[in-house]
């Protein structure tokens, strides 16, 4: 049999995408009418709205008009989980950038510079800024969340070394090529279609028909394809299509929004910064003994996705280390700055990085190589197996996986040249570090561990799938065609994903959480099969055998009697009344936790990885380059290699932005400065390390997951914490004392300078 899982097979738009051909939001034809907005937004960071004057706007031509938050038919308030963000500004500002009206005209241009005209008046208040002050003025978007286990007081009282720190680690802006971008066209008899650039179709759906007073059978939401996403349309799409649709409603015609990059950067969140304060026990050998760690997330000025962002920091402060007795405290801290949202790791990063540096510390004040340190406080597998939030780590596989990648790249060797490179070389410093990730998949909202699909099989034998799931570039509907290809014995070929479309399957998940595949994979699984058991049912009957003796595998349909073309069985089972289509519906199962204690099951499985990173830093400039790269990377069996190889590089040098070049600055007003690609820099080519290696894990997953395939989309995000890592390595080198590294992130010269004094 020639499977369709296992293979590489190229992403099924690439061609399409290549030729220009692709369509997004912005591609779809506009009807006739077809209006466009565009955000009024606040320059003062905090205070109270007074009034808005659009005489001048309302001049200019082609402009029709102005929505405000009078317009608004229903709720004003987003239909979000903690209901505590408006839809346009309600009688006070909460950060610049906040939109407080929305300008419609016939073009996109005149609509964005009648929007600059309008007159705002805010009489200003005193904004919060930052996390810490934040928590000294007990300002939250939630209450703070402990999670302890074992007496970490008592045991830091009786451990043999205590070092404290502090740590600062920035944001991140997405950087999606395409932009946040909705069409929202009026139907008949009260009915809407929006064409939504989002990860969440469902709650596009939810948010307008919440702010247009409808029931959500009369929205359909649809989205073929994004240019990126990595969280930022998650939630932040909803708004967009919220104010398009408001618009539309409004002026009784079809309404586009597209927001200018300068103002996409300016309204949406970002990944959350977040500051760290802890105390960590440890003994000779650098075993964590006790450890007292405080997570300050910057969640913006309104929850959004703050609650489980900072909840997955917790899960993940431990990365690949069992934690005997300690006590972490999250405080969710509400400032004056855009509110702050979903990114790739969905805080996993910002509780990994904490441990690593606490780790990489570690080290540094026993003068042992870090990389024994990391392997002294890795999980073990009968004993020292269950996190801080009482899950069993059942698949560990960190010891072997990270041995092979000491060996395979080198690490002693190369570190023992470094070290002698060091000695020589007084300007130019370099670092090495090998860092481990173990990352849990799932949501871990339980709820959203669900996911629907339906595959269509037409009479000529051609195969349709259409899921919950969207596609974001990241090859979603590739890897499901491959899936549903294999489930009927089809060729790939003859499968056709179509567009994530909420009159399709209802109610569907966001794509994020890594979970994509595993859940609609296995809706689109289950959906074929039971097309495929219909089939076989009633080839059996004609040959008199059991539907169990019938097979299906390179377009055709055995039984011990006889083969017949899997077209030929289709024409066949159509013109005996068979049913050709089916649904298909997955529930993760296994995981259960307690929302207040934050203790149970919250992943169905873990990924696991490792990167081995070599730097060089100039200690005159504070400029840094990575040098090498070897990645080992556990995807279980692959459904499609070369994606995932893809999306592990993809993750990697995202990630490595986030810790080196990618530096979101607002200055004492409030406003962010760094809101456009001359100031703000996300990794380019001449970034990509000369040497960048990715080796693949062998080991299937051992959790039942569809084609025994693991997540892939956010694990390898963290592995570029190596560069990090082996960013303070090449500090330490060049301040050449045993001292402490305190460098907060990103790793920009000026950062880098700051730390070597």
């Amino acid at each position: 049999m020639t499977a369709a899982v296992g293979k590489s097979r190229p992403h099924e738009s690439a061609r399409a995408q290549v030729a220009g051909s692709a369509t997004y939001i912005d591609d779809v034809p506009e009807v006739r009418g077809t209006l466009h907005a565009a955000p009024v937004l606040s320059q003062v960071a905090h205070g109270m709205l007074r009034g808005v004057d659009a005489t001048e706007a309302l001049a200019m031509p082609g402009v029709h008009g102005i929505v405000l938050a009078a317009d608004i038919p229903a709720d004003k308030l987003l239909a979000t989980f903690v209901h505590d963000e408006p839809v346009l500004a309600l009688g006070r500002v909460e950060h610049i950038g906040q939109v407080i009206a929305i300008i419609v005209a016939d073009t996109v241009m005149q609509a964005r510079r009648a929007a600059r005209k309008v007159k705002v008046d805010i009489a200003p208040l005193p904004a919060i800024l930052s996390p810490r002050e934040a928590h000294a003025a007990q300002s939250y978007v939630l209450p703070p969340v402990t999670v302890k286990r074992g007496d970490a007081t008592g045991a830091m009282q009786a451990s043999r070394h205590v070092i404290e720190g502090q740590l600062e680690v920035g944001g991140q802006e997405h950087f999606y090529l395409e932009g946040q971008v909705a069409y929202a066209l009026p139907l008949e008899q009260g009915q809407w279609h929006i064409y939504s650039s989002t990860q969440h179709p469902g709650e596009v759906q939810h948010w307008v028909s919440h702010a247009l007073g409808l029931e959500n059978n009369a929205v359909t939401v649809e989205c073929r394809r994004m240019g990126g996403g990595f969280g930022g349309k998650e939630t932040q799409a909803g708004h967009v299509a919220v104010w398009a649709a408001l618009a539309a409603n409004k002026f009784k015609r079809a309404v586009k929004m597209r927001l200018d990059r300068d103002d996409d950067f300016l309204i949406t969140g970002k990944r959350h910064p977040f500051a760290y304060d802890y105390t960590v026990g440890f003994d000779d050998t650098g075993l964590i003994t006790a450890l007292q760690l405080r997570m300050y997330a910057n969640c913006g000025f309104s929850a959004d996705l703050s609650g489980p962002v900072a909840d997955r920091a917790i899960f993940h402060s431990d990365n690949a280390y069992f934690l005997s007795d300690v006590e972490i405290v999250s405080y969710r801290c509400k400032t004056n700055v855009q509110s702050h949202t979903a990114f790739r790791g969905f805080g996993g990063p910002q509780g990994v990085i904490a441990i690593e540096a606490i780790l990489g510390d570690i080290a540094r004040h026993l003068a042992l190589d870090s990389l024994d340190v990391r392997k002294r406080n890795l999980y073990g597998i009968d004993e020292r197996n269950v996190t801080h939030y009482q899950m069993k780590v059942e698949d560990n596989i960190l010891e072997p996986l990270v041995s092979q990648l000491e060996a395979t790249s080198r690490y002693r060797e190369r570190r023992a040249a470094i070290d002698q490179w060091n000695a020589d070389n007084p300007v130019i410093k370099r670092g090495i570090a090998i860092t481990p990730v173990k990352f849990g998949i799932s949501f871990t909202a339980t709820l959203f561990n669900q996911a629907g699909a339906l595959v269509h099989v037409y009479t000529d034998g051609s195969v349709q799938v259409n899921h919950g799931g969207t596609e974001m570039g990241q090859g979603l509907n590739t890897k499901i065609a491959q899936v549903v290809a294999d489930e009927l014995g089809v060729l790939f070929e003859r499968v056709r994903s179509t567009a994530a479309d909420t009159s399709k399957v209802p109610n569907a998940s966001a794509t994020a959480a890594s979970s994509g595949t595993d859940l609609n994979g296995r809706a689109a699984q289950f959906a074929a099969r039971n097309v495929r058991d219909n089939l076989a049912a009633f080839v059996g009957g004609l040959d008199g055998c059991g539907a169990g003796a019938v097979s299906f595998a390179d377009g055709q349909v055995k039984t011990p009697k006889t083969t017949r073309s899997f077209d030929d069985v289709v024409k066949a089972a159509y013109a005996n009344r068979i049913q050709l289509w089916s649904d298909g519906f997955y529930r993760t199962p296994k995981i259960h936790y307690d929302k207040v204690t934050l203790t149970g099951r919250p992943f169905y499985y873990f990924a696991y990885g490792a990167a081995c990173s070599e730097v060089a830093i100039d200690i005159l400039t504070g400029e840094s380059r990575v040098l090498k790269v070897d990645i080992l990377h556990d995807v279980g069996t692959p459904i499609n290699p070369a994606i995932d190889i893809g999306q592990i590089e993809g993750g990697f040098v995202q990630g490595m932005g986030w810790l080196t070049t990618e530096q979101l600055v607002w200055n004492d007003k409030g406003l962010l400065t760094t809101h456009a690609p001359s100031t703000y820099k996300i990794p380019a080519t001449g970034d990509i390390p000369a040497h960048f290696k990715v080796d693949l894990w062998h080991e299937a997953n051992r959790e039942d997951n569809v084609g025994g395939s693991k997540a892939v989309g956010e694990p390898p995000f963290m592995l570029a914490i190596s560069v990090w890592e082996a960013i303070r390595e090449a500090v330490a080198a060049g301040k050449g004392v045993q001292a402490p590294v305190v460098m907060h992130a990103p790793a920009t010269a000026q950062n880098v300078l700051a730390a070597l004094k």
